[in-house]
């Protein structure tokens, strides 16, 4: 029996956290592990050793600045997990290792007018696919994490009614595909997981406070504070293309007037330009033009960037994160959108505030979401069934046992490096 504070629960929280701080960075080295767990360097090394021997985990002699280190990943052995994505108009699955290794990769078109049992039928497919793609057999898939394009009630898991996946609405994606697949389904929106994948692989790594905002079909913001996920209590943080910017302005969706939405979102944008390039354009096209130089797209371009600025503002006045990541088209647009930003942040937020912000393209592009949905499994997962092998010899060279560094890492935060997830397509 394991009582609170004894050497047998005290080790075994040390093993769970060294676990876990592997699991969060892929393959950091044992002094990695060391800093970011704040054990000390010998606990680790014989922890390593010990999950080691009971096959939880792998080492491999690596580098470090010119000098040799020990690379640490979890056994290729103990599964993959499988991220999935249902943007506007395209579905994108991946699976991956828990070393951080994308092992299979495919995108497909997405018709945003079908429902939510065609689309989790066709992922559920692509799934299979790619899984046996990736020479994993079914049964290795620990989880699946599923990001969809609007918020997730986190009792109900139930889509809310702003999702921009109208025929979802009301319907509990992770439940239904956890029916098809017969694993855990971690649900949360494509904001989230975007921020969360720039967080453990992109331009966040090593922030702690930020916000990813996706500007596409809709306008939308992951939240991260402290190193984790803010969601709020219905799930519904975020919800930064909502907020009100001209009372007076179009009818949003939500029922609203004015909403960062109605100057922002590729819907509302495109007809400002039809009549000068006609039918058929896209943001993508807009984005190029004003690359281009077309006075028109590079007017609009711009001026999405300054009515974006002024959320970001109030977003700064509020919570002061040090980085904010732009994603979505307006990624694409680089400083001729991001210089727009930048003047509103400067003309409307608070001086000490913006002193500590940082604006900035997201470097993940359209792959953002479904690294964060396979990020989503990997900082959800229990650490139990992989250290089952070991902890029995607490007492007996398993290293001292430190009290003091005993807790949960966070979701990044770690300080350590995260390694490049490597896509096979």
């Amino acid at each position: 029996m394991q009582t609170p504070g004894s050497q047998t629960s005290l080790h075994r929280a040390n093993l769970e956290r060294v676990v876990r701080a592997v699991r969060m960075a892929g393959s950091p080295t044992q002094a990695e592990i060391a800093r970011s767990t704040g054990l000390s360097a010998a606990t680790v090394s014989n922890i390593v050793r010990e999950l080691k021997e009971s096959g939880a985990i792998e080492v491999t002699p690596t580098s470090v600045g010119g000098r040799r280190a020990r690379s640490v990943s979890l056994s290729g052995d103990a599964g993959v997990v499988v991220g999935v994505d249902f943007g506007h108009t395209r579905l994108r699955v991946a699976v991956a290792d828990l070393a951080h290794r994308v092992l299979a990769e495919e995108s497909e078109p997405l018709d945003a007018d079908s429902g939510a049992e065609e689309g989790l039928d066709r992922a559920a497919e692509l799934i299979g696919r790619l899984v046996a793609r990736a020479g994993a057999a079914p049964g290795k898939v620990i989880g699946v994490g599923l990001g969809v394009p609007g918020p997730v009630d986190t009792d109900s898991g139930v889509l809310g009614a702003t999702s921009m996946l109208p025929r979802w609405v009301g319907a509990s994606p992770g439940r239904e595909m956890s029916d098809r697949l017969g694993v855990p389904v971690l649900v949360d929106n494509d904001a989230n997981l975007a921020a969360l994948g720039e967080l453990i692989w992109g331009g966040g790594r090593g922030i702690a406070d930020l916000a990813y905002i996706k500007v596409a079909e809709g306008v939308g913001a992951g939240l991260v504070i402290g190193g984790r996920i803010f969601r709020g209590p219905g799930g519904t943080a975020g919800e930064i293309g909502h907020i009100t910017l001209d009372e007076s302005g179009p009818v949003c969706r939500c029922g609203n007037r004015g909403c960062v939405e109605t100057f922002a979102a590729a819907r509302h944008v495109l007809p400002l330009l039809g009549p000068a390039h006609g039918p058929g354009l896209t943001m993508e096209r807009v984005v190029a033009l004003a690359h281009e130089g077309d006075l028109g797209c590079r007017r609009v371009v711009a001026d999405v960037g300054r009515h974006l600025g002024s959320a970001v503002a109030g977003l700064c006045n509020l919570l002061n994160p040090s980085r904010v990541l732009i994603g979505g088209y307006l990624a694409e647009a680089g400083e001729l959108a991001l210089g727009p930003v930048r003047d509103s942040v400067a003309r409307y937020a608070i001086p000490s505030a913006a002193r500590w912000l940082t604006v900035a393209a997201g470097s993940l592009g359209a792959r953002a979401e479904v690294l964060g949905a396979v990020a989503l499994v990997l900082s959800e997962m229990g650490d139990s069934p992989l250290i089952a092998g070991a902890g029995a010899g607490a007492g007996a060279g398993a290293g001292a046992v430190e009290a003091g560094a005993v807790g949960v890492v966070g979701v990044v935060g770690t300080g350590g490096p995260v390694r490049e997830p490597v896509a096979s397509v």
